[in-house]
């Protein structure tokens, strides 16, 4: 689980702390970045973060084309 590290505030301009964020996620591994994002996914629509909601699939249907 993460937890919001209160000590570690600095006053930034937003370029700043966009530069800052960047080299951050660059020097992490793409699965590592892939976790982030599953969390934060799993945070924003509100469900479990390793059992996110399945598709309704009866909403869409197939057709072929002519």
């Amino acid at each position: 689980m993460y937890r919001l590290d209160r000590t570690a505030f600095s006053a930034q301009t937003a370029k700043e702390a966009s530069k800052a964020d960047q080299i951050y996620y660059k020097n992490l591994s793409w699965q590592e970045r892939l976790k982030i994002a599953n969390y934060l996914n799993s945070v924003a629509y509100n469900y479990p973060e390793n059992a996110p909601p399945r598709i309704d699939k009866s909403v869409f249907s197939v057709r072929s084309r002519k």
